[in-house]
């Protein structure tokens, strides 16, 4: 089970270990967006500091319809207690967890402030 918390501002929140190639781990807070169907989302400033590997160029639909091209990375996250391969998409914005990451698991959120965020693995 992965446990996170809801912030005042209503997000929905949970922190992940990140893989920091020939680095040490670091741990990052990120809002869970089901609106978003990618892995995870990270400002550039935030992959430049994990230095994470580039790996190709994507397209999206932001949420006021408009289009945009940004980079995708790879990173290694702690995910339930094991680790796992994720693609991370370059955007100037929050970091995000998408509904790809998510596939195969129950969310449940308490929404209110100090609210329970868990993710559990289908069984």
């Amino acid at each position: 089970m992965i446990a996170g918390v809801v912030s005042a501002d209503r997000e929905a929140t949970i922190r992940l270990t990140m893989r920091v190639p020939g680095g040490s781990d670091r741990d990052v807070e990120l809002t869970i967006d089901t609106g978003f169907n990618g892995w995870i989302s990270l400002p550039s400033t935030l992959v430049s500091e994990l230095g994470l590997p580039w790996r190709r160029r994507g397209r999206g639909e932001l949420a006021d319809g408009s289009e945009t091209i940004f980079d995708i990375y790879e990173a290694t996250i702690v995910w339930d207690g094991h680790l796992r391969r994720v693609w991370v998409d370059e955007i100037d914005a929050a970091p995000l967890i998408g509904m790809s990451l998510l596939d195969g698991h129950t969310l449940t959120i308490q929404a209110w402030n100090g609210g329970n965020v868990t993710v559990v693995a289908r069984g």
